[in-house]
Parts: C-alpha cells; structure tokens; sequence
C-alpha cells in the first residue's frame, strides 16, 4: 500500500497549479474552471486543488519535494527569489532545506 493522492484546499487553484508545475515539475490532469485541478508526477502522486474562500493550515503544515542534489535545492531557491518570493536561503537542519510559501496558502519544503 502506498499513499497515491492528496488534497490541498487553495485560495486560488488558477495560480498554486502554475507554481508546482512552474518549480516542482508537476504536470496538469484535468481541470474543472477556476475551482480544481488535478495534478500529477512521474511517480504516479496525484494532487487535487480545491478552492476554498477560507484556507488555514496549522503553521506547521506543509509539503515536501526533495530534490536529487543541494545544488538542486539551491537553484529552486534562487529561481524563487529571482521571480520575487521571499524566502531565507538553504540551511542544513534534518537536511539541506528551505520553505517556500505557496500562492494558495500552504507552505512548501524544498530539501535535500
């Protein structure tokens, strides 16, 4: 048994979708207007987006991608500040990572 799919309620599914693919590599499934989306990876991983008008996640909640190098990491963090996200550069803690907020109102784990 293994996870297959998760669901993530989002305030704005349109622009969440275009970042996780943007930086994450995800590719779109099937979308239903402004309000879902299916996502996907190589691996078979389906995320939905769902739009909700009141997104709050416990401050600890994310989601993680881990990357196949630091340098990895360290390219996604600096595609991410070049395009204007605020985020602190990689450090080593449980592993070389950084957090990102995601525009739906989520955060998101880039580790090594």
């Amino acid at each position: 048994m293994r996870l297959n799919h998760l669901n993530l309620t989002v305030t704005d599914v349109k622009a969440t979708a275009d970042f996780l693919v943007h930086y994450f590599d995800l590719q779109i499934g099937t979308t239903r207007g402004s309000g879902f989306a299916v996502l996907f990876d190589d691996s078979g991983f389906v995320l939905t987006l769902m739009k909700g008008k009141q997104v709050a996640y416990p401050d600890t909640f994310h989601i993680g991608f881990i990357q196949a190098s630091e340098e990895r990491v360290n390219e996604i963090n600096q595609r991410l500040r070049d395009d204007g996200f605020e985020v602190d550069p990689p450090q080593r803690s449980h592993a070389w990572t950084f957090y990102v907020k995601a525009p739906g109102g989520f955060l998101v784990e880039v580790l090594h």
